[in-house]
């Protein structure tokens, strides 16, 4: 009987854990979306639907879903440029 219950413990905090992991993604569908320039600049294969912008370096990043982890990244040109705006002064 204890043996079940502590199994069945263990999968709910498991899965709890997974839950978070995935549904956390840094507030995604609270973000206001890219400006058309920024979308036009960003090379094709990047999530734009993840993308923002981060004020602790004034650039736009996305979140790239790889095969063992999410991981943010800068979002870049064609050139391979990583797209920044100036601050405002």
């Amino acid at each position: 009987m204890y043996k079940q219950s502590a199994i069945f413990l263990l999968t709910v905090l498991a899965l709890g854990a997974c839950s978070e992991t995935f549904s956390n993604s840094q507030g995604a569908s609270s973000r206001p979306p890219l400006p058309e320039n920024i979308v036009e600049l960003a090379a094709p294969n990047q999530d734009l639907a993840t993308a923002y912008l981060r004020p602790e370096d004034n650039c736009y990043w996305y979140m790239h879903a790889g095969p063992v982890e999410t991981t943010p990244l800068p979002l870049r040109t064609a050139g391979g440029n990583p797209i920044c705006i100036k601050p405002a002064t």
